[in-house]
């Protein structure tokens, strides 16, 4: 499965610390291990159920969050330097990570995508952090996964956390207004 982990995620490789690197895919294994969705379900489902006959798949969505975190973590690095230090390993791997939970939320039933028994108690923020924790993602990383959502309006984010939860509403919110 890590195998399959790391073709799904080549931008693991943007990862430089190893161990991080080697946490986060392990992360995906263990919620690919525990999910009633495939590998191939995830270039198939709709990244939200939110949106009535939403047209984006779930690494359509995913893959653009982890692209647009990194640009904008770099555009801001380049533009305030020391003034506002930021981990780009933290970045990549919470982008990465922020909706592995959703593995859990969600079920296929009939070719469709439903929430699961499971995730009309419990959302991804809670479940991915649950999740990286059996990993032992470093809590900087486990902090973008309980922020990016709206339950991390009740908290103070990092900056990496504020730029993965932009990154998500950015390639969400639009939809929204379809």
């Amino acid at each position: 499965m890590l195998n399959q982990v790391r073709k799904l995620w080549h931008e693991l490789e943007w990862i430089e610390d190893i161990e991080l690197r080697r946490q986060t895919a392990e992360t995906w294994v263990l919620a690919l291990d525990n999910s009633k969705l495939t590998i191939g379900d995830l270039h198939e489902i709709p990244f939200t159920l939110l949106v009535k006959d939403c047209p984006v798949t779930f690494m359509e969505h995913k893959r653009a969050v982890v692209h647009i975190s990194r640009e904008a973590a770099r555009v801001m690095s380049d533009s305030f330097g020391d003034n506002l230090p930021i981990d780009m390993d933290t970045v990549i791997s919470g982008a990465i990570l922020c909706d592995v939970g959703k593995l859990l939320e969600y079920d296929k039933v009939d070719g469709k995508a439903v929430v699961s028994d499971y995730g009309r108690y419990v959302r991804h923020p809670f479940s991915g952090v649950g999740l990286a924790m059996q990993c032992n993602v470093p809590d900087r990383v486990l902090h973008i996964i309980a922020a990016h959502a709206g339950e991390g309006d009740k908290m103070k984010r990092s900056t990496e956390a504020y730029i993965v939860h932009h990154a998500d509403f950015m390639s969400f919110l639009p939809f929204m207004n379809k």
